[in-house]
């Protein structure tokens, strides 16, 4: 199909070149029944077609913004003098999608994170904060760090500067790393019980926090709402590394952790019956605190694929992961109507059947660019059983180095393969950059409004 897209040359950097229509939330078909933003979520996570396609920026950790393009987006759409941008997520330095910039980008969802963050201190108290590219943020009173000589920033696990650091942000970065505090370890002296440090049960506090955000959020607004749950992503390397432990033990090297799901898969497996255990328990805690009023749950962030081809084998996923993914699911889906969201990235094609299998209803973040990710086999083969919440634009190729063009091209192809017949959130292959070009980011916001009328 061909997507008319103006090209001014003399008017490519205008303030608003690529501007939603500020009116466009009120033209929809007159065939289709308007719909609230939570209305929309729940129709499309039922996959009956909604009034115009679900749109989320920012609900989750694998689905949000970098702090720099919120910042230049919040400028050229808002326009607030002294804004800054308040971090939600401070490992990966994500940007809050404040009300104002929800309302021009028409999202249609929101979500909240667990109290504690990935460096095991509270989202509070929040106080300046000036990136390495100068974008000006706020972030948790505990963000504490240091600069090395090299002009990296460390950072401490819960806010102590005492101990080793956990995290370093490049100084030409734009989110943190894990600094690597694997300790040396003998094989007769590994015990899975050093891997299980920081699974527990919710203390009262955090599940009061949790049925509060979902009462404020569900009672005060029409948006759908997503919870990330703790404690539930079996292997996340993201968490392996433990940047929220001031002394992490058992693997904790990334590498070493690979090796072990191969090479020690009983260790691993008692790790994860451990952490399931809890997770079990703290899932019928938060059912009875929050009840339905969010409609999705984020369960799951490990990664079992590459840019090529599989992490591991069919049957090791089957053998090692499942069963968790499966007793997680069958408990959620038992005490709510959650619907329960797997984010893999890379060529997870031969996956799909099994994440289904395991009663998983999302998948994330749909990376399209890996081998085999096709969008259109990806529709048709599995579009009526999960919903693909993401694979609308390309965030390594596509969105950071293509014209605002071919950002628009390709926002409108992704919305017309995944958006027929419902089962689509529009979203960006994982998170957008800090460093993404304004114009594209403005072209990828008129793309999507464009398609919803």
């Amino acid at each position: 199909m061909n997507y008319p897209y103006s090209d001014d040359s003399n008017n490519r950097h205008k303030k608003g070149r690529f501007r939603p229509d500020a009116d466009s939330s009120q033209k929809i078909d007159k065939n289709k029944r308007f719909c609230t933003s939570r209305q929309r979520l729940m129709k499309t996570l039922n996959h009956q077609e909604p009034d115009r396609v679900c749109v989320d920026f920012g609900a989750g950790g694998q689905t949000g913004m970098g702090a720099g393009a919120v910042y230049r987006l919040h400028k050229e759409l808002i326009g607030n003098p002294g804004y800054r941008v308040r971090i939600i997520e401070p490992y990966q330095m994500l940007g809050e999608i404040d009300d104002p910039l929800k309302q021009a980008m028409n999202v249609d969802v929101v979500g909240f994170n667990p109290p504690v963050n990935m460096f095991g201190f509270r989202d509070e108290g929040f106080k300046p904060f000036d990136m390495p590219d100068g974008t000006p943020v706020l972030v948790p009173e505990k963000f504490n760090y240091t600069v090395d000589e090299e002009g990296s920033i460390l950072m401490y696990p819960q806010g102590d500067t005492s101990v080793r650091p956990c995290a370093k942000m490049p100084a030409t970065g734009y989110f943190f790393d894990a600094v690597n505090r694997q300790k040396p370890f003998r094989e007769e002296d590994l015990n899975p019980a050093d891997n299980c440090e920081e699974f527990g049960l919710l203390s009262d506090r955090d599940i009061n926090y949790f049925s509060q955000k979902a009462a404020d959020l569900h009672a005060n607004t029409d948006y759908g709402l997503y919870m990330t749950l703790p404690g539930t992503a079996f292997g996340d390397i993201a968490l392996v590394p433990a940047t929220f432990l001031k002394n992490p033990k058992g693997i904790r090297d990334v590498e070493e952790w690979y090796i072990s799901t191969a090479m020690r898969r009983d260790y691993i497996y008692k790790v994860f019956e451990v952490q399931c255990a809890f997770a079990l328990q703290n899932i019928e805690r938060l059912a009875e605190a929050v009840g339905d009023k969010v409609q999705v749950v984020f369960v799951s962030g490990t990664d079992f694929g590459t840019q090529r081809g599989l992490f591991i084998s069919k049957q090791a996923y089957r053998d090692l992961f499942k069963p968790f993914h499966k007793a997680v699911n069958d408990k959620i889906h038992e005490l709510t109507n959650w619907k329960t969201f797997i984010h893999s990235c890379g060529a997870v094609y031969e996956l799909i059947g099994d994440f289904i299998e395991a009663g998983f209803d999302v998948l994330n973040p749909v990376q399209c660019s890996a081998d085999g990710m096709d969008p259109r086999t990806l529709k048709k083969e599995f579009g009526r059983q999960i919903v693909f919440w993401g694979g609308g634009i390309d965030t390594q190729q596509t969105l950071p180095f293509g014209s605002p063009e071919q950002v628009y091209r390709q926002v409108r192809e992704r919305i017309d393969i995944f958006a027929e017949g419902g089962g689509f959130v529009f979203n960006s292959i994982h998170n957008i950059q800090s460093n993404v070009p304004t114009e594209n980011l403005l072209a990828l916001l008129k793309a999507v409004n464009d398609a919803r009328n």
